[in-house]
């Protein structure tokens, strides 16, 4: 029995290394991802010479023993900031958020899907939407993706083309 004004820390954080987190089977298709990666960025719009190519690195991991997928990019270029996302599903939704957040300090949520090999995120925001589509090889090794945007929701612009390619 706790006396008052006794801290339950030690007895909580015992027991919680006694019992880890079970993985989330709504995220065991996300297990391609799982590793290392080289990206290329390419046909950026925003780059005075459009044969530019920009190289950075993404790795993607298991969070809490596969409650969440984390992500860690970071990008050469100072045009790309160093960023993190973390990803988990929305039962009711039967999809995943992606929370976001780079060194510029821009915190965003996406929705996210992962089906048959197409990776898709998304969001609709006023005067500023995105959207993702990515595909995977057949053996997984690489990704081909690319990023658009819309200031109105309806009319959409190319941004940036990435090459995602697994390292390990």
């Amino acid at each position: 029995m706790m006396k008052k004004n006794q801290s339950a820390e030690p007895e909580l954080k015992a027991h919680n290394q006694q019992t880890p987190f079970k993985s989330n089977p709504a995220l065991d298709q996300l297990a391609p991802f799982i590793g290392e990666w080289n990206i290329d960025i390419t046909s950026m719009s925003f780059h005075e010479d459009p044969s530019a190519v920009v190289r950075g690195y993404s790795s993607f991991a298991w969070l809490e023993g596969g409650g969440f997928l984390i992500q860690h990019s970071e990008i050469s270029a100072s045009d790309f900031p160093r960023s993190i996302a973390v990803m988990g599903p929305d039962d009711a939704a039967e999809t995943y958020r992606m929370l976001y957040y780079d060194s510029r300090g821009v915190s965003r949520i996406y929705r996210m899907t992962f089906s048959g090999g197409i990776w898709t995120i998304w969001r609709d925001f006023p005067g500023f939407s995105q959207r993702f589509h990515g595909t995977f090889s057949e053996a997984g090794k690489i990704i081909t993706a690319r990023w658009e945007k819309s200031s109105d929701g309806s009319k959409w612009e190319h941004d940036f083309d990435l090459t995602y390619t697994k390292v390990r």
